[in-house]
């Protein structure tokens, strides 16, 4: 059996989870940078996904916890499109990744890990991003850590929104 390491993943491991909604605790904490929130809006903000399925993998969320597309405001649904839309600039600004997915899981039964709060995922894709390991060993290695990706996509973000 072949092994691969990923020490700094213990530390996700062992820590205790979140008992509430992270879409609406994260946000009140004033702990961005520990949360991985990398941007806020007026009513939705930008949080990267701790178990990321790529490097970059970043999330849209509205402040107001609800859990359907057809209840969200206007300018939620309105704010939540402008900041995928930013998001995606910025990640091939300081990423260059080759696609996209972007995705919204509507219920349980769809993949939502958290159903009752509405969040936009968006992954950076890069040609080979698949190769032997999801294929064969259903292994997939993220070459980067979170705490990087972070520091690059929130630098990105504030160049972006700087005057």
């Amino acid at each position: 059996m072949k092994r691969i390491f990923a020490p700094w993943r213990i530390r996700y491991i062992m820590s205790p989870k979140h008992e509430g909604c992270i879409f609406c605790d994260f946000p009140k904490e004033n702990r961005d940078e520990e949360r991985l929130i990398v941007h806020r809006g007026e009513t939705c903000f930008v949080i990267m996904n701790n178990y990321p399925y790529n490097p970059g993998h970043v999330m849209v969320s509205p402040y107001r916890h609800v859990g359907s597309l057809e209840d969200l405001t206007e300018d939620e649904a309105l704010e939540m499109m402008t900041l995928a839309q930013k998001t995606v600039r910025v990640i091939k600004q300081v990423m260059s990744p080759d696609g996209f997915n972007l995705g919204i899981n509507l219920g349980k039964v769809a993949g939502a890990g958290i159903e009752d709060h509405i969040h936009l995922h968006i992954v950076p894709r890069w040609n080979g991003d698949t190769n032997f390991m999801p294929v064969i060993a259903d292994v997939r290695v993220i070459p980067e850590a979170v705490e990087e990706t972070y520091k690059k996509l929130r630098e990105g973000f504030e160049k972006l929104t700087s005057p």
